[in-house]
C-alpha cells in the first residue's frame, strides 16, 4: 500500500472511534494487513492492565479494513456479525501490533483471523465473521 493510499484510509477513519483511540493502519496488501496502537492510560481498565475492549478494537478494525479491501465486485459494504477473542496476555504500556489474514472470502460472508502482540509476545487471538452487504434493488 502506498503512502497516498494510507492517507486515504486515515481520512476514512476521521472522527471515528478507531481514530479517537489511536488506531494506526501500518500496511495492507492482498491477504494481509498490519496495524498498531500505542497503549495509553485511556486504554487501561481500572485494574491498571490493558482493557480487553482496546485489543478487540485493534483486531476488529484491522479485520474490517481487510474486509473492505477485499469486498466482492458490486458489494456495498459489510457488517461484523460475530467475533471472538482469546486473551493470552496483557500490557500496561508500549505498542500493540496486529496482523490480520482472511480465512474465507465468499460472496455473502468473510472470516478473518487476527493476532495481537505486545513486545513480540502474542497477547490475543481473534476471529470475526462479516456479512457482505449488497445494494438494494
Amino acid at each position: 500500500m502506498s503512502d497516498k493510499q494510507l492517507e486515504q484510509w486515515k481520512k476514512v477513519q476521521k472522527g471515528t472511534l478507531s481514530e479517537h483511540l489511536g488506531f494506526e493502519l501500518v500496511s495492507a496488501e492482498p491477504g494481509r494487513l498490519r496495524s498498531a496502537l500505542q497503549v495509553q492510560a485511556h486504554h487501561l481498565a481500572p485494574n491498571g492492565y490493558l482493557h480487553a475492549a482496546a485489543v478487540v478494537l485493534l483486531a476488529d478494525t484491522t479485520c474490517g479494513y481487510g474486509c473492505m479491501l477485499h469486498l466482492p465486485e458490486g458489494a456495498q459494504s459489510f457488517t461484523t456479525i460475530e467475533l471472538k477473542s482469546n486473551h493470552l496476555g496483557t500490557a500496561r504500556d508500549g505498542r500493540l501490533e496486529c496482523e490480520a489474514t482472511p480465512v474465507h472470502q465468499g460472496r455473502t460472508t468473510q472470516v478473518w483471523d487476527a493476532k495481537v502482540s505486545a513486545a513480540g509476545k502474542t497477547i490475543a487471538l481473534f476471529r470475526c465473521t462479516q456479512m457482505i452487504l449488497w445494494p438494494k434493488p
